[in-house]
């Protein structure tokens, strides 16, 4: 039963750090597209924020459980809107994973958006099972209905995104209660899946998984993204170089700092005391999520949250370990800092279901 929504029933201690984290994200993009032709990237970024929290406001009164009912209609939808992305979508970097909207300059990646469609489906069916352990076969009818659209999406291609989707899968059937003996099983199955694929890459997205294992094989090619990225991070020290004197970014040896390596460009400039802030309310971030999953009136508000928790911890590992070269570079935005308008909106719809599940915490 639906009621008003009261300023309480917010998460102002997550609000508050997501936030924060968003003005990091501003002042890093500022800095790193200082006297560039992207230098308007950065007051973009206020716009898409501010569209965020107007997106995230107008999910969190509505009734979760009514968009659980509709995931049949969102999942046909979202798998329409990746089959048009790969027919008619505006190809850059090699990818062609945008739909330009006419005369305003925006161009959606439905990629993004079908993330939540992911959670809420991993949602559903978990619930809808009304069991505590899966079976093998439970597993992999979820598996294939997620499999699709992350196949849709790896011919882009757009490798990253599709890992996230597996993430949220991954998460759910873990908290659905799989046996640990299935998990190995699908952790093998995973890897076997992940080397025969290789084969079906583009020379450059090869070139990309290969080269973090040792970057110095190829410093002008495949491996320069790599060893630029950690060379910011390197030279960054303790405390970093200040804004706007980054050498890595100003200098632009660093590719698109503002997007994906936006967080080298960070520890460039404020060191390894400002990345051990930024981490530490990441930390937090996905600590508040795990809470509100806690405190869930049942197990569907419970999945909701603990797939939001999931998404966006892989996006922060995942990221991460791309730019300290400790895992391939797979071109996926740090969440709430990494300059577009799609992953920025994404990310504060999710919360906006976190929201949602807080607000009916307390009814029966």
């Amino acid at each position: 039963m639906s009621r008003a929504l009261a300023p309480r029933d917010i998460d102002w201690t997550l609000l508050i750090i997501v936030l924060l984290i968003c003005g990091v994200g501003i002042l890093q993009i500022y800095s790193a597209t200082l006297g560039t032709d992207s230098h308007s990237a950065w007051w973009k970024q206020i716009l898409y924020i501010l569209g965020g929290l107007v997106l995230m406001a107008l999910v969190v009164p509505s009734d979760y459980h009514a968009l659980l009912h509709q995931v049949p209609i969102l999942y046909i939808t979202g798998m329409t809107g990746l089959v048009v992305t790969l027919a008619i979508g505006q190809q850059a970097f090699g990818s062609r994973r945008w739909i330009p909207i006419p005369h305003t300059g925006i161009h959606l990646q439905v990629s993004e958006f079908v993330k939540l469609v992911i959670i809420l489906l991993v949602a559903r069916y978990l619930t809808d099972l009304k069991k505590d352990d899966l079976d093998v076969k439970e597993m992999l009818k979820l598996a294939g209905l997620v499999l699709i659209p992350a196949v849709l999406v790896f011919k882009q291609p757009d490798l990253g995104t599709a890992l996230t989707y597996v993430a949220v899968l991954a998460g759910g059937v873990f908290i659905g209660g799989l046996h640990w003996k299935y998990i190995a099983i699908a952790v093998v199955g995973a890897v076997l899946v992940i080397l025969l694929s290789l084969r079906f890459l583009e020379d450059y997205q090869r070139a990309r998984l290969t080269s973090f294992l040792d970057s110095d094989q190829d410093p002008q090619g495949a491996g320069y993204q790599v060893l630029q990225s950690k060379t910011a991070i390197g030279s960054g020290g303790m405390f970093g170089k200040g804004v706007t004197k980054g050498t890595q970014a100003q200098l632009h040896f660093l590719p698109v700092p503002y997007r994906d390596f936006i967080f080298s460009a960070f520890a460039e400039e404020h060191g390894f005391v400002g990345v051990v802030v930024v981490l530490a309310l990441y930390f937090v971030m996905i600590m508040r999520i795990v809470q509100n999953a806690q405190t869930a009136p049942e197990r569907a508000g419970m999945y909701i949250c603990m797939g939001v928790a999931a998404l966006l911890l892989s996006h922060i590992l995942i990221n991460v370990g791309m730019v300290a070269g400790l895992m391939p570079v797979t071109g996926i935005p740090l969440p709430f800092m990494s300059s577009g308008g799609s992953s920025i909106w994404t990310s504060f719809l999710a919360l906006g279901l976190v929201n949602n599940v807080r607000l009916r915490r307390f009814v029966n």
